[in-house]
């Protein structure tokens, strides 16, 4: 990509010190897509036809929900073909910027194809032993009574589990496709206006949350429609609609399986790369952020698109579909024992709510426009899409009050489904509070940061203390309110008035899921605000680049600073869904030994010695996890400051623009180091579940206990849970506070760039580069991934 780059015709930086040369290589595009661009226009026409006339035939066979379902979905899928269509057609700017551009899709593009390769293979291979323990595995008795065989059985737990690889990983390179195009028109709006750079910025992050949200929804409702009219569903001798569900838990670990490598993956890559260019070029160089003399600036950028944009899509897609997996097997066994007389409502519900996120959500966007208020000046851009996102939440309440109406009205009950509305916002109010919380702990308008800030003043050790003090206490607040949203919502389910044959109340735990499916319902627009962060510091880096006028570097920094927040915010969204979405795992991964094991499973006793080892094992396995991803990350960071240096020392003439950077050379180091280093924590958080309950499943059996294994996974999955949320709260906030406590001396205050204060603040954010964006985000997925993959392996604990 970068021999052009090295040739004399080109001329020196001096000759021509805003002109780049063509970066350009071979657009990649994925091989699906290929094939389809290469179809007779007719022809896929035709095609497309016959695609949705089978997704709608399916519908209509299974439920009049499920074509309510797809037609949300279609439209949504139209609307975001034509934001796409927008943010494309705004200009990319200058020849320079256009060249920047290229060079960091080529790079992110480059990535995405050697990282998702490497993980489709591992997924192939993991699906093959899937299939081999299915083969071999019991049946349920609910299965027995269908006629649903062990090789049935292990097909349909495959393709589910491929089918949301696929999907997972489409996500993902849905995210970063949209934002490698993004990043130029946002840098080129900057040059008119802040308002019309944030409209682009968020239009394009709206883009990818679309798609994310109704790729999730449309994917569990193809697959269950699928399965319900293959399997004939609810016809004398086959099985009950209420045990369909079950079917859908390998799409879930699917989902996760993708998430956390490539979460893993762009983590290790983004962060490596920043580090390095910071601590070498700001630290040592005294250059600024993103100065076309650092080597590393490319590899740093396109890490901003695999790393938060990939990596986040793929993440929000598992999370979406985890809830709605786990919220479809509790309402199927709550209507089974409640003997609700329809129970396709209960079961349905998550696809409704999500259908409706897709429409909030997408009200949320369309309200941000180009215009502002008259005589204000900078606007602030927080309160633009703090106001989009307070429209977005009032409709999600309005939406899933009609929804609990339409749905979870029972004869039996005809007040419960006031009783689940209020569960529902419950959720919605946690989503807001979780919000609010890591915007305090993260925001330089709060004091936190500017207390993190002031503690840079006396040197890098005070700057560390108070940053990891900061993350410490941020775990506090976030804790008590998904403690109280978690209780009031099992105790609004309770009182439902549902009861199972024996007169038990029997809505807790339906409840909780009501809570969770509450918390996502706005979760298209906060993916919007997620995707803005990395679009907008893409945008700013490739303004510092082009070197363009100071006026607007400041626009972008402004978007940055607030897109750091956004990005912040964001991770504290996504680990209080993935708590309440893994306390719903938990109890589906219950009812699950109980249907195999054929013995009720209700509770988990820690007084037992090995029970208790599981659980500690679980949080064990939560540090070390966190431990070999930062570690990653600092070695392949070695590798990039050793290069960097090496680059100024051997090319002297880089410092006064004579010679150009080898930029190619640390991308190649970043992008070959993360896919080797992803793979330790990763297979890590896969064995490790697998291996234990088989090991205590063995011993159980010689000591006489037959349910030990499972007693021991359940047991680590609840540890790993808890010390999983608390350690992945305080690495996300305390990342994200040492990132805008720089930006904030970056302001002018305490000294601004190039004082004692900004390089101690720089030294904060380095330390905190892996907690925010390798770790933390990786944690969201490995406590969701742990509850899906002992749904999928529950019968080899037995």
């Amino acid at each position: 990509m970068m021999d052009d780059m090295e040739s004399g015709s080109l001329g020196s930086y001096q000759e021509k010190p805003r002109t780049f040369p063509d970066m350009r290589t071979k657009p990649y595009t994925p091989l699906v897509f290929r094939i389809i661009m290469g179809l007779n226009t007719r022809v896929l026409f035709v095609l497309m036809l016959l695609a949705f006339g089978t997704v709608f035939y399916l519908g209509a066979r299974t439920s009049p929900i499920i074509v309510f379902v797809f037609t949300i979905c279609t439209i949504s899928f139209l609307l975001s073909t034509y934001l796409t269509k927008w943010v494309l057609a705004k200009d990319e700017g200058p020849p320079e910027m256009v060249q920047i551009s290229y060079a960091i899709r080529d790079g992110a593009e480059g990535f995405f194809r050697t990282q998702y390769g490497t993980i489709s293979k591992m997924a192939v291979l993991l699906a093959f032993v899937i299939l081999c323990i299915y083969l071999f595995r019991n049946t349920t008795p609910q299965q027995e009574a269908a006629g649903i065989g062990r090789v049935t059985s292990a097909f349909i737990t495959v393709i589910a589990f491929l089918l949301g690889a696929l999907c997972s990983g489409l996500a993902g390179y849905v995210g970063m496709w949209v934002s490698v195009r993004a990043n130029v028109r946002v840098s080129s709006a900057a040059r008119r206006s802040a308002r019309e750079a944030l409209q682009i910025a968020v239009r394009a992050g709206g883009f990818s949350a679309i798609v994310v949200v109704g790729m999730a929804v449309s994917g569990v409702a193809i697959l269950y429609a699928a399965f319900y009219v293959w399997l004939e569903v609810d016809s004398p001798g086959s099985m009950k609609v209420t045990d369909l569900p079950l079917l859908l838990v390998g799409y879930g670990f699917g989902a996760s399986f993708v998430a956390l490598f490539a979460q893993l993956g762009g983590g290790i890559y983004t962060k490596a790369a920043d580090v390095g260019a910071d601590l070498v070029g700001k630290v040592e160089q005294g250059i600024p952020e993103d100065d076309p003399r650092n080597p590393a600036v490319i590899a740093d950028l396109v890490g901003d698109n695999v790393g938060d944009c990939a990596a986040r899509g793929a993440d929000l897609f598992e999370s979406i579909a985890a809830e709605i997996i786990s919220a479809m097997i509790l309402g199927g066994t709550m209507a089974q024992q409640c003997k609700i007389e329809d129970p396709s409502g209960f079961i349905l519900f998550p696809l409704v709510v999500h259908s409706f996120d897709l429409v909030v959500s997408s009200v949320g966007i369309f309200s941000i426009r180009n215009t502002r208020e008259p005589g204000i000046g900078l606007e602030d851009p927080m309160k633009v899409l703090e106001k989009g996102y307070s429209i977005t939440i009032v409709l999600a309440v309005v939406a899933f009050g009609a929804s609990t109406r339409w749905l979870l009205y029972t004869e039996q009950a005809p007040t419960a489904w006031m009783n689940f509305a209020l569960c529902g916002l419950v959720g919605i109010i946690t989503a807001y509070l979780f919000v609010w919380i890591t915007k305090y702990y993260t925001d330089y308008k709060y004091e936190p940061v500017r207390t993190l800030a002031l503690a840079s003043t006396t040197g890098h050790g005070t700057n560390i203390i108070a940053g990891v003090s900061l993350g410490l206490e941020s775990t506090a607040l976030p804790v008590l309110v998904i403690s109280v949203a978690i209780i009031s919502a099992f105790w609004l389910g309770r009182s439902s008035g549902l009861v199972d044959e024996a007169g038990n109340p029997n809505g807790g735990l339906f409840g909780t899921a009501v809570a969770t499916m509450g918390m996502l319902s706005t979760a298209g627009y906060v993916l919007t605000m997620d995707m803005f962060g990395p679009i907008a510091d893409n945008a700013g880096g490739i303004v510092e680049m082009s070197q363009q006028p100071e006026s607007v570097r400041e626009i972008t920094d402004v978007l940055d600073a607030v897109g750091n927040t956004t990005k912040a915010t964001t991770k504290g969204f996504a680990i209080g869904s993935a708590a309440l979405a893994s306390f719903l795992l938990f109890s589906a991964y219950m009812d699950e030994v109980s249907s195999f094991a054929r013995v009720p499973f209700k509770e988990v006793d820690i007084a037992i010695p090995e029970v208790f080892v599981g659980g500690l094992l679980g949080s064990m396995l939560i540090f070390l996890f966190s431990a070999w991803a930062c570690a990653a990350v600092g070695r392949t960071a070695q590798e990039v400051v050793t290069e960097v240096r090496r680059q100024f020392i051997e090319r002297p003439g880089i410092m006064d623009y004579r010679e150009k950077p080898d930029y190619g050379r640390c991308v190649a180091i970043v992008a070959s180091a993360s896919l080797r280093e992803m793979i330790k924590p990763g297979a890590l958080a896969i064995i490790s579940p697998i291996v234990i309950g088989l090991g205590f499943r063995i011993l159980g059996h010689y000591v006489g206990h037959p349910l030990l294994g499972a007693k021991v996974v359940a047991s680590l999955l609840m540890f790993a849970t808890v010390t999983g949320i608390l350690m992945a709260l305080f690495l996300n906030t305390s990342g994200g506070a040492w990132d805008n406590a720089k930006k904030y001396i970056e302001t002018g205050a305490l000294g601004g760039k190039g004082s004692d204060c900004h390089k101690a603040a720089i030294t904060g954010d380095t330390v905190g580069d892996p907690f925010k964006d390798t770790a933390g985000p990786s944690i969201h997925v490995l406590i969701k991934m742990l509850a899906t993959i002992t749904l999928v392996m529950a019968p080899v604990f037995l």
